[in-house]
């Protein structure tokens, strides 16, 4: 199993990047991503799933269409993933979803499988000045996280979503974690997609002939082994099954965006974690470091 995927590699039906469940494990989550050109349509059927729209970079209108009902909503979005949070969509099961563009656009469905064909919670678009943006970790490993799809934000049955922005020469997704058992109170088993953006850190003089790129770790545990390294670039996804995932690396130079998408099997929908013992330590020590003042991100990037 392939667990990075580049752009362009998983490109189908006019999206550029598609993670569908598939016979080889991989089961509880998705994600479509790409370019709509101004006016253009993509229309997404949901069934036995729940989704999440997340512009990536312009204005969408979703329309939806079930047994819940009829609703739109536009989404104003951003100029990119780097220019601050955006206003988000969810659209419960059995209902089907149609992403129009407007003016040129880039924008990420993504989705978690469900039990029902039927919606549990309603359509909601969520604004984003009611996105929750927490300043995590200090120092080096200092990133900004997005929390408009985690529970207590977000009504669902199962989909988890964020966004992480580090700043250039950090490193994110640190210490390393993992939540890949069901242990109440303490880990839940979640799948995550980490799809990445990658650009030059804001006042780059070089920004026009750069090569964005920063790093994504990912390893497992002695019983259920995984192996990951990958140099990501724009557009770029990394499939995390189980094991311990971090750190993500951004280069000095670059700046670092990550969508990430979670669910799982288990009747709690939470974000339970567990720290790789050998580095947990390292929480410690934040407290005498202050945050990366390049934080929050904002501007018109």
């Amino acid at each position: 199993m392939t667990w990075h995927r580049p752009l362009g590699t998983t490109a189908r039906d006019g999206w550029d990047v598609v993670v569908e469940p598939d016979a080889a494990g991989w089961e509880h989550t998705g994600l479509y991503a790409g370019r709509l050109a101004a006016g253009e349509s993509r229309r997404v059927e949901a069934d036995h799933r729940e989704h999440v729209v997340v512009p990536l970079s312009g204005s969408v209108v979703v329309s939806v269409d079930g047994a819940a009902g009829v609703h739109e909503a536009t989404l104003a979005g951003r100029s990119s993933v780097f220019a601050g949070p955006t206003d988000v969509a969810y659209v419960p099961a059995g209902t089907s979803l149609t992403v129009t563009a407007v003016g040129d656009a880039r924008v990420a469905v993504c989705f978690a499988v469900t039990e029902a064909t039927e919606a549990r919670f309603p359509f909601r678009h969520v604004a984003a000045d009611e996105v929750p943006v927490e300043l995590r970790g200090a120092g080096t490993a200092s990133r900004e996280v997005r929390n408009f799809g985690l529970p207590g934000v977000l009504d669902a049955d199962s989909v988890i979503a964020c966004e992480v922005v580090t700043p250039a020469g950090n490193w994110s997704s640190w210490p390393p974690h993992k939540h890949d058992e069901e242990r109440p109170g303490e880990e839940t088993q979640l799948e995550e997609i980490y799809y990445f953006e990658v650009a030059p850190e804001e006042g780059c003089p070089e920004a026009a002939a750069a090569d964005p790129v920063g790093y994504q770790r990912v390893h497992g545990t002695e019983h259920r082994p995984i192996e990951v390294l990958a140099e990501v670039r724009p557009g770029d996804v990394v499939l995390v099954p189980h094991g311990w995932h971090g750190p993500a690396m951004a280069a000095p130079g670059y700046d670092l965006y990550y969508l990430n998408v979670m669910a799982g099997p288990g009747e709690e929908r939470a974000w339970l974690i567990c720290d790789e013992p050998a580095h947990a330590w390292v929480r410690d020590t934040w407290t005498d470091q202050p945050v990366d003042p390049r934080l929050p991100f904002g501007g018109a990037r």
